[in-house]
């Protein structure tokens, strides 16, 4: 997968149709596209000179990878108490926030040089395009051809995160920039690969994944 710069539009995996009505709500359905679907080990890992169990950084996956309740097949968490579950079970990040992290990392002096950041590096299974934070609700559902989706919550920045990134201001920045992903529940297991265009299905819209992470940042910017 290749992230483009910053100023440059994310090229989908394969074209996106027009937003289709949602059935009986009179709201256009947001489609969006799966860029790359990783998953990853718990297993001691060298970060910011020490050695922590995580399942973060993790590796991009060929072909279709099945979906259950759980998540997918072959991923793991380290810390099932803030990751995992029902309720964590896929973990989705917009890859239109890498571009912004790699220039906080050449700022704080981590990165050299114009290196990507690999799909999974901060810990998501589904890297995705055409949808960030203030686009989606808490209980929207992603459609893909096979599985379906449920957002359930932010991703919330933890200590492994900030050491993987390298600078200690990491959390504070994912707060600035409202740059957190959001956790998805398996409705429909299946399985869900690269390139598949998903329809984002409306629910009670309540409360948007920007606004949930929004009411979280006093206890991240202390």
């Amino acid at each position: 997968m290749q992230v483009p710069p910053a100023s440059a539009p994310v090229a989908s995996a394969s074209p996106a149709p027009s937003c289709p009505p949602v059935p009986g709500s009179g709201l256009a359905a947001a489609v969006g596209t799966v860029q790359a679907v990783c998953t990853g080990t718990a297993e001691p890992r060298l970060m910011a000179g020490r050695r922590h169990l995580s399942a973060i950084g993790k590796r991009e996956r060929a072909g279709a990878v099945a979906v259950a309740p759980l998540g997918l097949a072959g991923d793991e968490q380290a810390d099932l108490s803030v990751h995992g579950g029902l309720d964590k079970a896929v973990y989705a990040y917009p890859v239109e926030h890498l571009p912004f992290w790699q220039a906080q990392r050449r700022a704080h002096g981590v990165s050299l040089f114009e290196e990507t950041l690999w799909p999974g590096f901060l810990g998501e299974n589904l890297c995705i395009s055409g949808l960030r934070e203030h686009e989606v609700w808490i209980g929207d559902e992603l459609h893909l051809p096979d599985c379906v989706l449920r957002v359930t919550a932010p991703r919330e920045p933890c200590g492994k995160f900030t050491a993987i990134m390298g600078y200690a201001q990491a959390a504070r920045d994912m707060v600035a920039a409202s740059a957190s992903g959001f956790y998805l529940a398996v409705v429909q297991p299946g399985t869900v690969a690269a390139g598949q265009v998903f329809t984002l299905v409306p629910g009670p819209r309540g409360l948007s994944v920007a606004q949930a992470f929004a009411a979280k940042r006093i206890k991240h910017l202390r």
